[in-house]
């Protein structure tokens, strides 16, 4: 709920004098915050580490709210009445009187999450990580107080960097454990694996690992969650998830998020929290961030390739390649069509060229959605919000300023409230021992060349886990809890009952087409189960949301 006494401290932040970790642990996180700004601004939250929320009101009438730098504790807010007013949720502040932002469904269904500041209500943002707030004299001003910023050492000491890597990782574990029975997840992937072997480095006890799997070919690796669990001796649990599951669960699930949220390992992160709560455990520690730290997803090596384009010279560009591959019958033919394509695409800057591989946009605006949605909406929104957001890293290399840019959209508002909400919804916290405040300013001064060696992804975490980590794990292909959702609709006719009355109810409040859902459902879907079954997973995952939170909201159809 609000809190009605304009005071909020949550998470656990860590102080970085003697003075306010006494404090601190004597009065509360809130004193501490209260002496900290007082005696150093708003500023000082840059010497506070750790996940936290924070929101009060000074003795002479000023608010201030800030988050951690991945926002792993949310905070929202809302101008009432002259009022600044915050909470943890969303929904905490919204009534039966408060809105649904038609853009906010546009982002939602363009990125899958809707990105702070924005919320799904209109009036009600969301503090963007890094950020604090400050409301004085009805002014409310929004700034960050940490900016990624990257200052490559010259001279890398691979030995001793691997030395101080390997300490990094095995404190930032043993602080994210509580003294409770120490568990994590485990896919099988580099990250969850590095983290159970490390609590068993860190406590010399068994870490206690939970895994999930499918029975679906292609998305289910339990083999490597074996493989690590063997290695590293772990206490090892498994849940294989069902269609019938996710009939159970969809719904709850869905509804349970503050505004709608469509990252579709929401629900096999959930049956994992679950078995963890029901076997005792009441923290459980998670992998994320690594790939996004140290260079492991690939469209970094694939951004890089079309990179490459911008050192051909330019006579050749202009006067041969793009004349000849994009403005004559030449670039159709099939040798020349792959060479067209990387040519248009290479043209396009980052981050705009990120949009040429979003869903809707291939599905077509207008194909998708009705006109009056479309008219309600501003369809270069995402856009203009990504390109500011591209723009803040302080770096000269692109690799680093990819990784910023995941921070922010791939880890705050993404997969951090993934894992937050359903470990939440299950009845258990959650630590990212990934993100210790240490090891993001180790990232940060690492070579741009030990995360993308050439196209080799995370080279330098490979290489210094290598020995501690089976060579196996080393050198899959990143998975995780991937969910064969669109496979398993052309298979489960409950499931599929309740996919294609989610999404027509989209169709009924004036958002999609009648004509696309029919075709999605009935056609594309079995043409290509992944790719269409994405569609479908987070327009079910928008109705289920509404059905809970705004059943009567519809678009004017005047």
């Amino acid at each position: 709920m609000v809190n009605t006494n304009f005071s909020l401290a949550a998470g656990s932040p860590k102080f970085t004098t003697s003075e306010l970790s006494r404090l601190a642990a004597s009065q509360g996180n809130l004193a501490a915050w209260q002496q900290l700004i007082a005696q150093g601004g708003p500023e000082a939250t840059l010497r506070v580490s750790g996940d936290f929320a924070v929101g009060f009101q000074d003795t002479s009438g000023r608010t201030f709210l800030a988050v951690d730098r991945f926002a792993i504790r949310s905070l929202c807010y809302s101008v009432v009445g002259g009022q600044l007013r915050f909470a943890n949720r969303a929904d905490e502040l919204a009534d039966a009187a408060t809105e649904i932002d038609p853009q906010s469904i546009f982002d939602y269904l363009y990125f899958h999450i809707i990105p702070s500041p924005r919320t799904i209500y209109k009036g009600i943002y969301r503090l963007p990580p890094g950020h604090y707030a400050l409301f004085e004299n009805g002014v409310l001003r929004i700034l960050p107080y940490w900016v990624a910023t990257f200052d490559e050492m010259s001279n890398p000491s691979f030995e001793g960097l691997r030395t101080e890597f390997r300490q990094l990782l095995r404190d930032a574990v043993a602080g994210q454990l509580d003294g409770s029975k120490p568990a994590c997840f485990l896919s099988g992937g580099t990250d969850s694996s590095t983290v159970a072997g490390m609590i068993g480095e860190a406590t010399r006890q068994r870490a206690i690992t939970y895994s999930i799997g499918f029975e679906a070919e292609g998305y289910d690796e339990m083999e490597y969650a074996r493989l690590a669990a063997k290695h590293f001796n772990t206490e090892h649990h498994e849940y294989y998830v069902t269609p019938d599951d996710l009939v159970r669960s969809i719904t709850r699930v869905a509804q349970h998020y503050d505004q709608p949220f469509g990252n579709s390992s929401a629900l096999p992160a959930y049956y994992c929290a679950k078995m963890a709560q029901e076997d005792g455990v009441s923290k459980i520690l998670a992998g994320d961030g690594g790939d996004e730290l140290f260079g492991g997803n690939t469209r970094y090596a694939k951004q890089k390739v079309f990179g490459y384009y911008d050192a051909v010279p330019g006579l050749l560009r202009n006067a041969v390649l793009e004349p000849l591959l994009l403005k004559t019958p030449l670039g159709r033919l099939p040798l020349a069509r792959k060479g067209a394509s990387y040519i248009e695409q290479a043209k396009v800057p980052l981050p705009d060229r990120t949009q040429s591989y979003n869903l809707i946009f291939r599905l077509g605006i207008n194909k998708v959605f009705t006109p009056g949605f479309v008219g309600s909406i501003d369809l270069e929104e995402p856009n203009i919000q990504q390109r500011e957001v591209w723009r803040q890293a302080q770096t000269t290399s692109q690799t680093n300023r990819e990784l910023a840019f995941d921070w922010r959209y791939t880890l705050a508002e993404c997969d951090l409230p993934k894992v937050v909400g359903t470990t939440q919804l299950a009845g258990i916290n959650v630590g990212f021992p990934m993100l210790d405040d240490q090891l993001l300013a180790f990232s940060m001064r690492l070579p741009v060349a030990y995360k993308l060696k050439g196209l080799k992804l995370r080279w330098f975490f490979k290489e210094a886990l290598r020995g501690f980590l089976p060579d196996e794990i080393l050198t899959k292909k990143k998975q995780g809890f991937g969910l064969p959702f669109g496979v398993w609709l052309t298979r489960h006719d409950g499931l599929r009952e309740l996919a294609s009355e989610s999404v027509h109810g989209l169709a009924d409040r004036g958002i999609l087409r009648r004509e696309f859902v029919d075709a999605l459902i009935n056609k594309h879907l079995y043409e290509h189960p992944g790719y269409y079954g994405e569609m479908i997973w987070i327009s079910m995952m928008l109705e289920q949301w509404l059905r809970g939170h705004a059943p009567g909201f519809a678009m004017n159809r005047s």
